[in-house]
């Protein structure tokens, strides 16, 4: 298990104040969001478009690793249409490391069915939950994720309806 985001952050980086941390951790934790909301609500494979051109998400369990905005693009957008998913995503712990580098970690659950065709649906249990560790960078002004690490210490298949 990882432990790179447990250390003490340091409440004063280098080159920032106070109010610059706090915008920089605002953008990234914008981020995090925005992620889940293109994934669940709007058009998946613009989820690219939040990572640095260099890019990469990867899941140390199953060794599955993308690198590349295009290769992003190219998986997100390769969810089946009839996917209906909500991540419901908390704890969001954003770090400035410098003016130009973040890190964080949040913690998700994810409700996911595969065969919808539309209406209301009866509760079930998520079909996985766990962590991302993520790092930003600043590009051209604008913050984005430069790598995020997916941790499933619960998880299953996609359920079918």
């Amino acid at each position: 298990m990882s432990t790179r985001h447990l250390d003490q952050p340091d409440l004063d980086p280098p080159g920032l104040d106070p109010l610059e941390t706090l915008f920089a951790e605002r953008a990234c934790e914008r981020l995090i969001v925005d992620f889940l909301r293109r994934l669940d609500l709007g058009d998946p494979g613009s989820v690219a478009d939040l990572f640095t051109a260099d890019g990469v998400w990867e899941w140390p369990h199953g060794e599955r690793r993308v690198q590349g905005r295009e290769a992003l693009r190219a998986y997100f957008a390769s969810r089946p249409a009839d996917r209906l998913s909500r991540r419901m995503c908390g704890n969001i712990l954003v770090t400035v490391v410098s003016p130009d580098a973040a890190t964080a970690t949040s913690y998700f659950a994810t409700y996911r069915v595969d065969g919808y065709t539309g209406g209301m649906l009866p509760p079930m249990l998520p079909a996985n939950v766990g962590h991302y560790e993520d790092t930003f960078r600043k590009v051209d002004g604008r913050w984005l994720l430069a790598t995020r690490t997916t941790f499933l210490p619960f998880g299953g298949p996609t359920r079918q309806l």
